[in-house]
């Protein structure tokens, strides 16, 4: 397989720790988050996006956007429960993941600590204030869980974590969030797991 990957973007980061956690080798071609330029030429045939992550399957089977990704690996594996209700679950954070979190956290992120060309105070402002509502809505159902979902680790927990354990790039305090904190420490410490800069 080979991986179309950024190092520091959260959403590559999702789907290289579950290879992690599989114990999949594969391929990995770093892409610029900055500079775009040669993207149409890079991942034009195989990605209408021309985003990272992009998947290459053995037999050359393209597979975009990161949660598609790692639902597509974690299928029939202990990463992603069997039970349907559980299963939406697991969905229900996912796309809460896509419209709830990463706009606010990751691209408060990617404008402080990764292009270090942050905008108005009133857009990382707004940014600020809908990332402490994901965070703030992580906390309480965090709150009498040790997981996300079915009391067992799974894509979602992998998901949620890529950009929450680095919200503090963003200009997140997580201080205010002890079951937050607790739960990244619990992610952080299953088998198989790696950082982001590994």
């Amino acid at each position: 397989m080979l991986l179309y990957d950024s190092q520091v973007s959260g959403n590559c980061y999702k789907v290289r720790l579950l290879l992690a956690h599989l114990g999949i080798s594969y391929q990995r071609q770093q892409v610029d988050v900055i500079d775009r330029s040669n993207r149409a030429e890079l991942l034009g045939a195989i990605n209408p996006a021309l985003r990272v992550p992009t998947l290459v399957l053995d037999d050359g089977r393209p597979l975009a956007e990161s949660n598609a990704i790692i639902w597509f690996l974690a299928d029939s594996t202990q990463y992603l429960p069997s039970d349907d209700f559980q299963r939406a679950h697991v969905l229900q954070w996912l796309f809460f993941e896509q419209y709830s979190h990463e706009p606010y956290i990751a691209v408060a992120r990617f404008w402080l600590a990764v292009a270090k060309a942050p905008p108005s105070q009133e857009e990382l402002d707004a940014k600020q204030r809908g990332g402490h509502a994901a965070l703030e809505a992580m906390e309480r159902h965090l709150a009498t869980r040790q997981f996300l979902v079915g009391e067992r680790y799974t894509i979602a927990d992998i998901a949620l974590y890529a950009y929450t354990h680095v919200a503090h790039q963003g200009g997140f305090d997580l201080g205010q969030f002890p079951s937050i904190r607790t739960w990244l420490a619990r992610v952080a410490a299953q088998p198989g797991h790696v950082p982001i800069d590994a």
